[in-house]
């Protein structure tokens, strides 16, 4: 029955804790993206890009 007295400080201390990491972890931006690493986990990144092809400018369209 003695433990619970050092217990107790050490879990409001310990809580205490954990509530003000939460408030620095969302001062920091932490939680700003919250969908954009769930989606970056799911895309292929060993694929090769696709060559876009540019559109003819119209100048060497006339020269044509």
């Amino acid at each position: 029955m003695e433990v619970i007295y050092g217990l107790i400080p050490f879990m409001i201390i310990l809580g205490l804790g954990a509530v003000g990491l939460l408030f620095w972890a969302a001062r920091n931006g932490q939680f700003d993206d919250m969908e954009g690493e769930a989606h970056r986990i799911l895309m292929d990144e060993d694929l090769a890009p696709e060559i876009k092809e540019q559109p003819e400018k119209e100048e060497e369209k006339k020269a044509s």
